[in-house]
């Protein structure tokens, strides 16, 4: 059975509008966790940082396939085009301004012959690929999805293909009270917040097992052995802040474009996370998953 995929949810927060996003990401429009390999790094060199990690972790050969699954605006694709000599990629995105954005992108760098972008989910996805990477994408698929995304991702690789998996997860209560961390009724509120206002019907995992299967149960479930799990907790916390602080400083752009309202709504929702992931409370993490018959 074909699942219809979370278009409407998607597009309501990713088809805002591109200008808008442009105000307070780097330039190549990445809206995920960046990795502060180094310290000095900019929120550019971070996020280029972050996307050569992940795809470091497929051990993409020339000439392969490579299924970039919620590419955002493209920034992987285009990482990976550049890097590996004759790859072949395939972008998956359900927001419509990503879409004509990617192919614009495609165009402008000369990849159409070998890159391709679909206003398509996994759900709707039939082919095969040597490797997989989704990036921020895992959060929208919702609980119910999770073990037919690992096991669309199975089928579609071979035997010891690889896939990256970059996610944010949620800690269990019971976790979050063995650390000392506070769970109050604003926490609750927050989380509220962000789940019906910023990413309507997005649900974080756990990681592992915690009352219900997480990411590396469900991976294994579907015949994965998962290689690494990565935490990148405060490198996110940090790019967030960069996010909140260069949308602060182009507040009266924002404004114009989307009103005051989206203004705060956005400052509330940036620099909120940034406080979670600094506690401790939720994560961000890549894991490195290889398809392995024997699991």
């Amino acid at each position: 059975m074909t699942r219809t995929p979370f278009y409407a949810d998607v597009q309501s927060h990713y088809d805002l509008s591109d200008d808008f996003f442009a105000l307070f990401l780097d330039p190549t429009r990445t809206y995920s966790c960046a990795y502060f390999e180094q310290d000095d790094y900019t929120l550019e060199q971070a996020q280029i940082a972050k996307i050569d990690l992940a795809l470091g972790k497929l051990d993409l050969a020339p000439a392969s396939t490579l299924l970039d699954v919620g590419c955002g605006w493209g920034s992987t694709m285009v990482r990976a085009l550049d890097t590996y000599p004759d790859l072949s990629v395939t972008g998956l995105t359900l927001s419509r301004n990503q879409y004509e954005y990617v192919n614009q992108l495609l165009d402008r760098h000369g990849y159409t012959d070998r890159a391709e972008v679909r206003l398509q989910g996994w759900e709707e996805f039939d082919g095969s690929v040597d490797r997989i990477v989704s990036i921020g994408a895992f959060e929208h698929f919702r609980h119910e999805r999770h073990a037919a995304f690992f096991k669309f991702a199975r089928a579609a690789l071979p035997p010891k293909g690889r896939m990256l998996l970059h996610t944010i997860v949620l800690y269990p209560f019971g976790y979050v009270r063995d650390m000392g961390i506070p769970c109050t009724k604003e926490d609750i509120q927050f989380f509220r917040f962000i789940r019906d206002v910023i990413f309507p019907g997005g649900q974080l995992p756990f990681p592992e097992k915690a009352g219900f299967p997480g990411v590396k149960d469900f991976a294994e479930g579907a015949g994965f052995r998962v290689e690494r799990m990565h935490a990148l907790q405060q490198h996110y916390a940090r790019t967030l802040d960069c996010w909140s602080t260069a949308l602060s400083e182009k507040r009266a752009e924002a404004i114009e474009l989307c009103g005051e309202a989206t203004y705060d709504t956005y400052m509330k929702y940036l620099t909120g996370c940034a406080g979670y992931f600094r506690q401790g409370s939720i994560d961000v993490m890549q894991f490195t998953c290889v398809a392995d018959d024997s699991v």
